[in-house]
């Protein structure tokens, strides 16, 4: 699925800093980070989430939706 989105001009500038100043490794999941790899990491969480919910990543990316009030 190929999805498009708009985001506001000063998160873009603040999500491009972060990164920015991420270092990648060969140790991270998705290597260097782009908005690409970021957004497709977190929608990749959600339905870890789903999937595995005893999974460390998916359960706290639920946690993060629980607290801006969705709950599964």
């Amino acid at each position: 699925m190929k999805i498009q989105i708009t985001i506001p001009e000063n998160d873009s500038k603040l999500i491009k800093q972060f990164l920015t100043s991420t270092k990648g490794t060969e140790f991270c999941s998705h290597g260097s980070l782009t908005m690409e790899k970021l957004s497709a990491m977190l929608l990749e969480e959600v339905a870890l989430g789903v999937r595995c919910p005893g999974s460390w990543e998916g359960s706290n990316m639920i946690t993060v939706l629980a607290s801006h009030g969705y709950t599964f």
